[in-house]
């Protein structure tokens, strides 16, 4: 007896991706529109998901290339540009040879996705550093070495300790493990870009708390970066005391 479409579409909802060509054979010959129709979308699902695995095994070129270390851990930052808010880094451990499905860069993904992603990373991570820097330490230090205090201190939080950081471009100083730094790391190892969505949803939930606290300066929605509306805001009222004082000069002389 001939099976009806829905369980072919069935069949292939199940199957595990490296098997959708063999079932994908199996009713190639079937006369059917409906079916011809559900094979090409299931044949168009698995070259999307093949060209996503191979950008995955792409991501893990610097992880392989320095696998002779015990533990390698991807650190980056969020949030060094605004005018309000902290600065916020991440240390992330993942599994060897560990792929996580759509991981990339946090700026190439959707809010939605980076929520989705940030839960399966803490889930599946060997370990997790997140580190912060003020607004107040920003003014005091300045923005590069705030964004160096929030790395150690990210950093010093995993467990076990890493032998190698793969740094999204920067080189820490006043860290004695040895370090990799990767001009947009973020897009080319999947350690940093694990790094970069946590240090990313962590400082925009910090942000939308925030705009709890001070709602006319719009925080949940632009998250403290320079917007047109931000800095008419902040021109009108003055700032709050999450501003960064040394970035807001020319808007509150």
């Amino acid at each position: 007896m001939m099976e009806s479409i829905q369980q072919i579409r069935e069949q292939l909802e199940r199957c595990r991706t490296e098997q959708l060509p063999v079932l994908l054979r199996t009713w190639q010959d079937d006369p059917r529109k409906g079916v011809e129709k559900l094979l090409q979308q299931y044949r168009r699902k698995y070259e999307k998901m093949e060209k996503e695995l191979a950008r995955l095994e792409e991501m893990l070129t610097y992880e392989r290339e320095y696998g002779s270390c015990s533990v390698i851990a991807g650190v980056d930052e969020a949030g060094r540009g605004p005018l309000a808010g902290p600065v916020v880094a991440a240390a992330v451990i993942l599994p060897r040879e560990h792929k996580i499905l759509y991981l990339n860069d946090s700026k190439k993904l959707s809010a939605a996705r980076r929520e989705e992603l940030y839960d399966q990373i803490m889930e599946e991570a060997v370990s997790v550093g997140v580190g912060q820097a003020s607004p107040e330490m920003i003014d005091e230090v300045n923005i590069l070495q705030a964004t160096y205090l929030a790395m150690r201190e990210a950093v010093s939080r995993l467990d076990p300790a890493p032998a190698l950081l793969l740094n999204d471009a920067v080189t820490i100083p006043g860290i004695g493990i040895r370090q990799v730094p990767i001009v947009k790391g973020d897009g080319k190892s999947l350690s940093i870009a694990a790094a970069s969505v946590i240090a990313k949803v962590t400082r925009d939930r910090m942000m939308k708390a925030y705009d709890s606290l001070y709602p006319a300066y719009g925080f949940g929605e632009h998250k403290g970066y320079g917007s047109e509306k931000h800095i008419a805001v902040l021109k009108e009222i003055g700032p709050c005391p999450i501003h960064r004082r040394t970035f807001i000069k020319h808007f509150t002389q």
